[in-house]
């Protein structure tokens, strides 16, 4: 009897030495992490710059590292972190993007006799081929004559194009689009150029082709006098007169927006309808101004009449991938929208009720939002203004629920693989395929934030926010420098 509880007290001691011992290497582990970070800090850091950063180590339940962890910084791309997590959490999420056709006429013979309505739902994704599938709707139920008007549903969304905060001269660069529920392309033209016989007009070709721009083309194939080639638009008017100077050596891609969106997609739409063979009789001709008048704007009354024809569907997951693997600015402003409308209920929204869902997981959470300032969905407004310490919260809430961390971490780059990490912590680091974490940055400002897992198996919720930083280079080998350090922790 003696010699079995001289057994286990032996046992206990040796489990008590080892848990010891691990306790003491982790503690170990933890202070050369620390130091490791501050001289990091210390030495790495860009001229000038400022950073803030907060790790919690999710397997362990304890905080890693904080430094300035509650400085208040512009996040850049990071707030699709905050936007993706609050559209997460909202019941219903995983329902698709939809785009529709609908009427509350009826269908007589090949005719459809009554107004067809484009309803938008905010679908960033949809592109020329979905375009041509949805009007494929309508000749699959035999329709070949639109007797009517034909509108556009906006009415989702308010009419505001842009985000609070965004800088009027980024227009016409295709990150700073023209929001509205019926996008197409993005609300991108995609312009490629090809040299002809040298000294003459190089060759055009856009998509979408379409009337609704114009193209004014000065360009010089194999000229260099004519200077380097410059693609433009008339943003300052409104205009969408698209204009094309200097030298076109070899077959080259610009791409830039346009102007209203919406319109875009509508005055496409017709012309789609007219080369599928419908006949829109309240179109003259294909002239621009026809097309132009061919269709307006309004809302679909919602009774027995109406009756859907057909639909696009793009799922959540792809928008949600493209938002935060390419840091699409759109996908995220019509994130932040679908949240609106899933938090309120109400048909209309504006980027506010978006916001307030934000804000409503920030006090779940157990912070104070109004300690924040929350102005867009994608972070190209200057206005935002987040802290290491309240990313991390908000990972560390999804980590805990695997409804919303399954599709996050899915949607987020990964380190040396794809997405705005494809090119950083590469093969031969430790934090090669180990970072899923969303890149951030505008002139002056570098973040990174997400997941890590360290050698030993621990998950880590990372936040890293540089200020003031003119050298982008600089301030991502720090980040990177950091996450290669937590991904050589140890301890398990």
């Amino acid at each position: 009897m003696n010699r079995i509880i001289l057994q286990a007290c032996c046992l206990l001691l040796f489990s008590w030495l080892f848990a010891h011992r691990a306790s003491a290497q982790q503690a170990d582990s933890v202070a050369t992490l620390a130091s490791r970070i501050d001289t990091l800090l210390k030495y790495e850091l860009p001229a000038g710059a400022h950073a803030g950063l907060c790790i919690y180590d999710l397997t362990a339940g304890r905080m890693l590292y904080e430094y300035q962890a509650d400085k208040l910084s512009r996040p850049a791309s990071t707030m699709k972190v905050m936007t993706a997590i609050t559209a997460l959490s909202q019941q219903g999420i995983d329902e698709p993007f939809r785009t529709e056709l609908w009427t509350r006429g009826r269908i007589v013979g090949d005719t459809l006799k009554g107004d067809l309505y484009v309803v938008g739902g905010f679908d960033p994704e949809l592109d020329e081929t979905d375009l041509k599938e949805l009007i494929g709707g309508l000749t699959k139920r035999g329709i070949r004559v639109l007797d009517g008007r034909i509108v556009g549903d906006v009415s989702m969304k308010d009419s505001l194009y842009w985000g609070t905060g965004w800088l009027w001269d980024d227009t016409p660069s295709t990150f700073q689009p023209y929001l509205s529920p019926l996008m197409l392309n993005k609300g991108v033209l995609q312009v490629t150029l090809r040299p002809a016989e040298r000294g003459l007009a190089a060759r055009v070709e856009c998509s979408p082709a379409s009337t609704y721009y114009t193209i004014d083309n000065r360009t010089r194939s194999r000229t260099s006098a004519a200077g380097p080639l410059r693609v433009d638009r008339n943003w300052l008017e409104n205009g969408n007169c698209v204009s094309l100077r200097g030298n076109v050596q070899s077959a080259v891609t610009r791409s830039l927006n346009l102007f209203d969106s919406g319109r875009m997609f509508m005055h496409v739409f017709v012309e789609r309808l007219q080369e599928a063979g419908i006949r829109c009789m309240s179109v003259a001709d294909s002239t621009r101004e026809a097309i132009a008048s061919a269709y307006s704007f309004g809302e679909l009354p919602h009774d027995s009449l109406a009756v859907r024809l057909a639909r696009h569907e793009t799922p959540m997951q792809t928008v949600l991938n493209v938002m935060l693997k390419e840091s699409d600015n759109l996908n995220a402003e019509a994130m932040l929208c679908r949240a609106g409308v899933l938090a309120t209920g109400k048909k209309r929204v504006s980027a506010d009720d978006g916001l307030d869902a934000m804000r409503a997981l920030i006090r779940k959470i157990g912070l104070n939002p109004s300690q924040y300032k929350l102005a867009d969905g994608c972070g190209l407004s200057h206005y935002d203004y987040l802290s290491p310490e309240l990313l991390v919260a908000m990972l560390r809430y999804a980590y805990s629920r695997t409804d919303i961390f399954a599709p996050l971490y899915k949607a987020m780059p990964v380190s040396g693989m794809d997405g705005t990490l494809k090119y950083r912590m590469g093969y031969g680091t430790p934090a090669f395929r180990q970072v899923h974490a969303k890149t951030g940055s505008y002139t002056g400002i570098n973040a990174l934030a997400g997941y890590l897992k360290t050698k030993g198996g621990h998950w880590v919720a990372f936040a890293i926010m540089t200020q003031n930083a003119l050298s982008a280079r600089q301030a991502r080998a720090f980040q990177d420098a950091v996450c290669e350090s937590l991904c050589s922790l140890p301890f398990e």
